[in-house]
């Protein structure tokens, strides 16, 4: 082995150790304040004021969680969480990828004029008021329907799909055509099928989204039995806030309202951290290698 290649691989260990470090450095930096927040959750309130409760909980309680899951509010909230993203989720990735599709085509009369009206919209709005009076004139304040159709279609997203159609050889579809397929048995049965990686994306990115959302419900619901679990959670926060401004110890009622809020904070995360799992493996790319062969 001469010395170059000799130098060469002391170099790669050195830098991949340093890169070992700095990640579990950035690791610890990102997980730390989570873990707090569940540790926080299991500890009674007077330990969370009194900041015992770091790395583990100084005094182990689950009287939080019972606080919380004693509401049946939460429970409705949380269905309503669960089906605004779900239904969302599908709505959008189907009408999206559907449009990406027709986009993806060159051929597409007015295709030009569209991209325009696309662009326009990435990064110019109504603002909230227009947006507020053209919900109310669609008939959808404290509708279900303002978490689904507003949110139905994102031109970042049809971007993104497009780009990833248009790598999809044309001789998968002329032989589809050629066997009497149809564009929308075309569309269902193999761009579809072959985009799973694009479509899981989109449908991540947005489902966190739909999850996280609570100014929907804040701008637009007033009945209180379609709130989703985050709008729960702002009530909570500001309630506690008004109960500590009115009490004027505000000990007790400020350490429970601390514990409630951080088991609010688990509930509503860990659902979506638990669907990430599912939908990585779609991540990788090259699903498509050997699907034709010229």
């Amino acid at each position: 082995m001469t010395k170059g290649k000799s130098f060469t691989i002391g170099g790669d260990r050195i830098f991949n150790f340093i890169n070992r470090i700095l990640l579990v450095i950035i690791t610890c930096i990102i997980v730390f304040p989570l873990w707090n927040v569940v540790v926080n959750s299991f500890s009674t309130g007077e330990a969370v004021a009194a900041g015992k409760s770091v790395f583990w909980p100084a005094e182990f309680s689950t009287a939080n969680y019972k606080a919380v899951f004693s509401d049946t509010s939460i429970w409705m909230a949380f269905v309503i969480s669960v089906l605004k993203t779900v239904i969302g989720v599908i709505c959008h990735v189907l009408f999206c990828a559907m449009v990406a599709y027709g986009m993806s085509k060159s051929y597409l009369r007015g295709r030009k004029l569209y991209t325009v009206m696309g662009v326009i919209t990435m990064f110019f709005s109504g603002g909230m008021i227009p947006t507020y009076l053209l919900i109310k004139s669609l008939g959808m304040l404290d509708s279900f329907a303002v978490y689904i159709i507003p949110a139905l279609f994102s031109y970042y997203d049809m971007v993104i799909l497009m780009n990833f159609f248009r790598d999809i050889p044309d001789s998968l579809e002329e032989s589809a055509r050629i066997d009497g397929a149809g564009v929308w048995r075309v569309f269902i049965s193999i761009i579809l099928p072959l985009s799973k990686p694009s479509l899981a994306t989109i449908a991540l990115f947005h489902g966190v989204s739909q999850w996280n959302d609570f100014m929907t419900a804040k701008l637009y619901i007033l009945n209180e039995s379609l709130y989703p679990l985050q709008m729960k959670l702002y009530e909570i926060i500001v309630q506690s806030q008004i109960s500590s401004m009115q009490n004027p110890t505000g000990v007790v009622i400020a350490t429970t309202s601390r514990g409630i809020q951080l088991a609010t904070i688990v509930v509503t995360t860990v659902p979506i951290l638990l669907v990430y799992p599912f939908l990585q493996k779609y991540f990788v790319s090259g699903m498509m290698v050997g699907a034709v062969k010229e």
